[in-house]
């Protein structure tokens, strides 16, 4: 084997690559063999797959568990709302940037505060943090509506090449869908770069021995600022992409129990893989769904299904269908 050979530096990634263009196809197609509500139930798994992605950034990769990542969804959300509401911008694209640019800001100032602590003090802080957030958008209820919320109307896309003034179904469960499909992929593509590159080792480094990493150079807090930062704006950028999907922004996504499922959908599906957070954004979002839709017990039912779950499959869906494979291809 000549030293050029790239499959030792990294093997099996051909196969990586060959699945996800599958999958990516997949999805391309999906919205032509699936009714349209089936469609808009995809995008909001891939929209809080983003979020899941973006939150894993912390906890699976730099070992920090934040209890506050709905304030920079929210943060997304009501920029995209406040943009359209005060200054009537109907563009998705600059709506999605102002999101963007908000939580860039809060997530790099709530972060200066945050990563000087670790453990639970790190996971209470970020929850304190939050909830200020939240009091402040039920307070200045004449900018944000209060419990009422702001609507969000449908946006256009492209420059308004694409208008939502038609049937908004329809505008939502194809042109919409995919306009989220195409950030979706960018932040998969963008996400994967980071967590494979020498500050994505960086950050697992920092998890696994935050004194060892200081030892050989790296410089610790700075590191978990910008992973802290870079988690917000994936969030928030999550945030914004959904406002207009669910055309209501209310301060409930800033409680702490949103931010709870975030972490609950990241850990089911598997926060030590890559692919985890997204595959159980998917799952929580179509069983929450056909939950509610079935039965009025549909807490119960949901919280019993996952615990169910999260007991039988501790290492997530993802994390234990890793394990069963090699185990079946032994066994035939």
């Amino acid at each position: 084997m000549s030293a050029m050979d790239p499959s030792p530096v990294r093997p099996g990634f051909a196969g990586r690559l060959r699945a996800a263009a599958l999958d990516a196809v997949l999805l391309l197609l999906l919205p032509w063999l699936i009714p349209p509500y089936q469609t808009i139930l995809l995008s909001y798994g891939l929209i809080f797959g983003i979020a899941a992605l973006g939150f894993n950034l912390l906890l699976g990769y730099t070992g920090l568990l934040s209890f506050g990542h709905s304030a920079y969804f929210a943060v997304g959300a009501y920029a995209v709302a406040l943009l359209g509401k005060y200054l009537h911008v109907t563009s998705m694209e600059l709506s999605l940037l102002g999101g963007i640019i908000a939580s860039t800001i809060i997530s790099a100032l709530f972060g200066a505060v945050c990563v000087r602590y670790t453990r639970i003090f790190f996971a209470v802080l970020t929850l304190a943090l939050s909830q200020v957030l939240w009091s402040l958008a039920l307070k200045f209820y004449w900018v944000t509506g209060g419990t009422d919320g702001l609507r969000v109307p449908t946006p256009s896309l492209l420059g308004g090449l694409i208008s939502g003034t038609g049937d908004k179904v329809l505008f939502l469960s194809r042109p919409y869908y995919y306009f989220v499909l195409v950030v979706f992929l960018a932040c998969v593509a963008i996400l994967w770069v980071i967590v494979h590159s020498p500050f994505g080792q960086a950050l697992q480094a920092i998890r696994d021995n935050e004194t060892r990493a200081e030892f050989v150079g790296i410089r610790v807090r700075g590191y978990r600022w910008l992973a802290f930062l870079i988690s917000g704006v994936f969030t928030g950028l999550a945030g914004g992409l959904w406002a207009p999907l669910n055309g209501l922004v209310t301060p409930d996504i800033i409680y702490w129990p949103f931010s709870g499922r975030i972490v609950f959908l990241t850990v089911l599906g598997g926060f030590r893989t890559f692919t985890g957070p997204i595959v159980g954004a998917v799952v929580f979002n179509y069983l929450e769904t056909y939950a509610v839709g079935t039965t009025v017990y549909w807490q119960f039912v949901l919280g019993s299904v996952l615990v169910v779950l999260v007991m039988t499959m501790p290492s997530g869906i993802v994390g234990t269908v890793a394990q069963l494979v090699p185990r079946l291809k032994r066994a035939t």
